[in-house]
């Protein structure tokens, strides 16, 4: 597979590792108009270096409950993505409404700081702007961090500050055509998207976790 004009700063030789907050990405594509297909994704990556690892970061409701993701989180257990997961934390709310809530920002970092010694180039989808410290404290280890998300909604999936620290960015909206999903697209989101339902998971820019609320 061809490597995407978007990772030019890729190179053959170069150990990478991936490291997917899910909640954020799935909202992102979203955004954008499509869903991803993580099979082209991981073939992507695999073609564009010496990838060691692609992890991908989610909270799950309780193991007897229903969680609408559990099946891509078994299918991308089995096909090559390393998954982190932990179960969503329970809130209640009154009058029978049920909030869960999860953020998996200490799993992500741990993870990056175990593995930064092993690889040249570490590669983080998400625009969350909490990151940005832990992409500085990489960039002090010699290891050049790429940020991938998009600019092209209002508002902006990434934070400006997580985007000026990286030592590149990649803008999610110029992979659509090796990674999205085969069907008809969503139209681009260009308000704040809000959500009837959890479908994958949902994202929250204040304080970016997960949270499904039940009534």
């Amino acid at each position: 597979m061809a490597r995407p004009a978007a990772f030019k700063h890729f190179h053959p030789d170069e150990r990478f590792a991936v490291f997917i907050d899910g909640a954020n990405l799935y909202q992102t594509a979203k955004a954008l108009g499509y869903d991803v297909d993580y099979r082209r994704l991981l073939e992507v990556f695999s073609g564009s270096g010496r990838l060691l690892r692609a992890y991908y970061y989610t909270a799950l409701l309780d193991e007897q409950e229903y969680s609408p993701i559990r099946p891509l989180v078994d299918w991308l257990d089995y096909n090559g993505y390393t998954m982190v997961t932990k179960p969503l934390k329970e809130f209640s709310q009154g009058a029978g409404r049920r909030k869960f809530k999860g953020n998996m920002d200490v799993e992500l970092t741990v993870d990056v700081m175990e593995v930064v010694g092993a690889v040249d180039h570490v590669v983080l989808m998400t625009g969350d702007g909490d990151f940005r410290r832990l992409v500085e404290a990489v960039q002090r280890r010699g290891v050049k961090v790429s940020v991938i998300s998009t600019i092209k909604t209002q508002p902006p999936m990434i934070a400006d500050e997580l985007r000026r620290q990286a030592d590149f960015y990649v803008e999610l909206a110029d992979l659509t055509e090796h990674i999205a999903r085969a069907h008809a697209p969503r139209p681009a989101v260009t308000e704040d998207p809000e959500e009837d339902e959890y479908e994958e998971e949902e994202y929250e820019d204040d304080d970016d976790d997960v949270e499904y609320i039940e009534d």
